[in-house]
């Protein structure tokens, strides 16, 4: 982390409008403005909050490419497969779950994790200290910025535990900070993400949804809520989504990653027009072996008899080969109508139907988990069920819905204390490995960083 804030605001600003290639007209060189002309002028403000967004798209754990936890976790757990040789690269070694604290992937992920973040405070407290941006402006930015720095936080302490939290650029402060604990980064993400909610609204600040409104920061909240047991405010916050008119069921899976969906919460656009989006760049191969990631078999056996999604978002490689694909995103060359999906209502019907069976509210629960089985082509889940046969679908019905996510599976495991399984599927795998390592290098710089994450 200090190699990051040891940056002066104002340096770290004027980066990032150096790189926002042609988004915006401005009078005066860009390399010739100060942090606070930054923050007095629309224009400015509003570049330095979206080349935050371009950050998220290649550098973070949102990322739709080998450095987001789709990927990452997904391989961590039981969803992907790799096949490059043992040895030759660190995401090997978190495929393996032999990562260790010297592992590149660990450093990579804490530190652009902390860089986004830096970034966030800094948008912040520059619009704080503007006085010449409008209300309005300074309430859409700064809730947008705390919002993403609440979803990377939140994201952080789920795969490291407990970790330092700051809304702080000053490297004094910075470069010696201690950590917090897991519950208490909780109940600072739930009371920055409450303020986020406040500042926003859920008007999208563009048409395709590649920023973030209120109704994103309430997804977040939700997911908060299920980590704490709140289950009556996950189902609230759940079902204000839901009946919101600005979002739909999608109902044809070949149209559940098309960008222009009204589904569709959050995605990330990709950085060039009309090229594809990097889940394609991780994925698509034509050839066996794999040069890299697959869909695991382990995954493949999960799926029921008839269930379009094993035809529409995976494809079988080769004649009785045993490797599959995952499309989810068709567009390999030509990219017109795709980018990377972070949030979408499929999630919330699955929030929803967990907060529900939490309430002993079993039928209701089927209701929304047969949503996306009506669309994949299988039975409705019969509504007497009880609730503990009910969670038991849900877990089954998650892994074939959000498979290559979000790291949603590794979520999902910790959060209902089932991560063992994972014993039975992966012979490398250890209690310990519900988190990762910190990276020894951050310990190196930062004493306060100790202990390390047992286990390592």
């Amino acid at each position: 982390m200090k190699q990051y804030i040891l940056f002066s605001s104002a340096y770290v600003l004027l980066s990032l409008l150096l790189c926002c290639d042609k988004m915006i007209e401005v009078d005066s060189p860009i390399n010739q403005m100060t942090t606070d002309e930054v923050y007095q002028d629309t224009n400015t403000a509003y570049a330095a909050l979206d080349y935050l967004y371009t950050e998220l798209q290649t550098n973070s754990v949102l990322a739709g490419g080998s450095s987001g936890f789709g990927v990452l976790l997904g391989s961590y757990t039981d969803d992907l497969d790799i096949y490059t040789a043992p040895g030759t690269s660190d995401n090997v070694d978190v495929y393996l779950n032999q990562v260790l604290p010297t592992n590149s992937v660990v450093k990579a992920t804490w530190t652009n994790a902390y860089k986004e973040i830096y970034m966030a405070n800094a948008i912040i407290a520059g619009v704080d200290q503007s006085t010449v941006l409008n209300a309005r402006d300074k309430a859409k930015i700064k809730g947008e910025a705390i919002l993403i720095r609440s979803i990377l936080y939140f994201n952080l302490t789920q795969i490291f535990g407990n970790i330092p939290y700051t809304t702080s650029t000053d490297y004094k402060v910075n470069q010696s900070l201690g950590k917090k604990t897991e519950a208490e980064i909780l109940s600072l993400l739930k009371a920055d993400t409450q303020i986020a909610i406040e500042l926003l609204t859920d008007e999208y600040r563009q048409s395709e949804r590649i920023f973030v409104n209120r109704k994103v920061g309430q997804i977040l909240l939700a997911n908060i809520f299920l980590l704490e047991k709140n289950w009556n405010g996950a189902e609230q916050l759940s079902k204000e989504i839901i009946q919101n008119s600005l979002y739909a069921f999608e109902n044809d899976l070949n149209k559940v990653f098309k960008k222009g969906g009204k589904h569709i919460l959050f995605q990330l656009k990709t950085l060039t027009a009309g090229t594809a989006v990097p889940e394609t760049k991780v994925f698509y191969f034509t050839a066996v072996p794999p040069p890299v990631y697959a869909v695991s078999y382990n995954l493949i056996n999960d799926f029921d008899m008839g269930d379009l999604r094993k035809n529409v978002w995976i494809t079988s490689i080769g004649s009785g080969t045993g490797y599959f694909r995952n499309d989810k995103y068709k567009n390999i060359t030509v990219n017109n109508d795709e980018y990377s999906v972070v949030y979408r209502l499929e999630q919330v019907y699955f929030i929803l139907a967990e907060a529900l069976i939490r309430q002993n509210k079993s039928a209701e629960a089927a209701g929304w988990i047969n949503k996306t089985r009506q669309r994949a082509g299988i039975s409705n889940l019969p509504t007497t069920l009880d609730p503990s046969m009910v969670m038991n679908e849900l877990v089954l019905e998650k892994r074939r819905e959000f498979f290559g996510e979000q790291g949603q599976r590794f979520f999902d495991l910790k959060r209902w204390d089932k991560l063992d399984i994972l014993k039975f599927k992966k012979v490398n795998w250890k209690d310990s490995h519900q988190l990762w390592p910190l990276p020894v290098s951050e310990i190196l710089l930062n004493a306060n960083l100790n202990p390390q994450n047992e286990g390592y």
